[in-house]
């Protein structure tokens, strides 16, 4: 098993400060095998019925374990898993467990208790470029194309099946069991289409058509797609100034690899590796930040920002992302430093080695790598 070991030290850090950790993420982004690598874990397997037997006493179960870390795979199989987990933060905070499910804590019935401030915790998104080196394959093409599940990111040939195999999963494991949705057809049409569409500005009148369902169903499956973070969906900035969207949200697909698979791409050209870049750049940063709340701008003349984060206490930070420098048009960053006269305006490139800084209308734009805007971040 490759030890991905950015995220080993997540787990450690995070259990540092809460003893009931969530790792979530989607289906195959590798939680199992993660939790699999920690030291010093005792494994239990939800899907099991002997396991879930086992755990109709919670109290019991947990007082066998005292002074341990525990893994509880896919445990939202449970009857009532938040009870479970309520008991083991509150009288058992000697054991150490780390949950996993490909839905989030509290996204469908299941779940009766959130358990707000009793957890941690933490999003193992689709691969990283420190997973790259952890994997011997520092390819980014490669990894665009085949996208961050690492069995697909480990296949030789490009796993188109395996694209569609994911999907009937998804459904069947997750959307059925959890979110009692009808109409699978139209939902996998509605899922096709957003990732066939991913990056673009969402409007749901668009895709009920299609879909044969009404816009409320529209938005009840987006929502359902954004909680099991399958659809990412950012919310404009804005200070609701009359000439910015205010409303319309972006709405990415999850992996670059399945939004290749449902634009048809079995090979990437120039122009692909940019659009791809964008998506690649969001997941890091998600990975990095863990948290949903990084947002774009636009005005209704059509300038557009990528990403915009306003760390706390700083003045916002405008991001554009470009596969290389010579891709850059500053009309877009223009725009937003001309209505945001405290800012940070960046642009973040694969050939940004050393980073630089160049004047535009006397605004200076910093352009780095990835791995230096994460720094920044950080």
């Amino acid at each position: 098993m490759v030890k991905r070991h950015y995220w080993l030290s997540r787990v450690e850090t995070a259990w540092q400060r809460r003893s009931v950790l969530w790792l979530r993420g989607v289906r195959r982004t590798g939680k199992t095998t993660l939790a699999q690598c920690l030291p010093d874990v005792e494994y239990f397997d939800c899907e099991l019925p002997r396991v879930r037997r086992a755990m109709e006493d919670p109290e019991s179960f947990l007082r066998g374990l005292a002074g341990k870390r525990i893994v509880l795979d896919e445990i939202h199989r449970l009857a009532n898993p938040s009870e479970l987990l309520k008991i083991a933060a509150d009288h058992f905070p000697d054991v150490r467990v780390l949950t996993t499910a490909s839905s989030t804590l509290g996204a469908s019935s299941r779940f009766g208790d959130t358990l707000a401030g009793r957890k941690a915790e933490l999003w193992l998104t689709p691969m990283i470029s420190v997973d790259l080196e952890d994997f011997g394959n520092r390819d980014l093409p490669h990894r665009l194309l085949h996208g961050g599940l690492p069995p697909f990111f480990l296949a030789a040939a490009l796993p188109e099946r395996d694209f569609q195999e994911w999907m009937d999963a998804y459904w069947t494991k997750d959307i059925l069991e959890l979110f009692r949705l009808e109409r699978r057809a139209s939902f996998q049409r509605f899922l096709e289409l957003l990732l066939a569409q991913s990056g673009g500005i969402f409007e749901a009148t668009k895709f009920a058509g299609p879909c044969e369902v009404s816009r409320s169903t529209i938005m009840n499956y987006l929502a359902v797609l954004e909680a099991t973070a399958v659809a990412l969906v950012l919310r404009p900035f804005s200070s609701r100034r009359s000439n910015e969207i205010i409303a319309a949200p972006k709405v990415y697909g999850f992996d670059t690899g399945f939004v290749c698979a449902f634009r048809g791409w079995s090979s990437l050209r120039p122009d692909d590796l940019g659009r791809l870049w964008e998506h690649y750049v969001l997941n890091e940063l998600l990975a990095h930040l863990q948290t949903p709340a990084l947002r774009y701008w636009r005005d209704k003349q059509g300038h557009e920002v990528d990403f915009i984060w306003t760390p706390r206490g700083r003045a916002p930070m405008a991001i554009e992302c470009k596969w290389s420098a010579r891709d850059f048009d500053p009309s877009n960053l223009a725009a937003f430093a001309g209505v945001y006269t405290k800012h940070e305006l960046f642009v973040v490139t694969t050939d940004a080695r050393p980073a630089f800084t160049r004047e535009y209308s006397g605004r200076p734009v910093r352009f780095l790598t990835l791995e230096s805007l994460v720094q920044r971040l950080a």
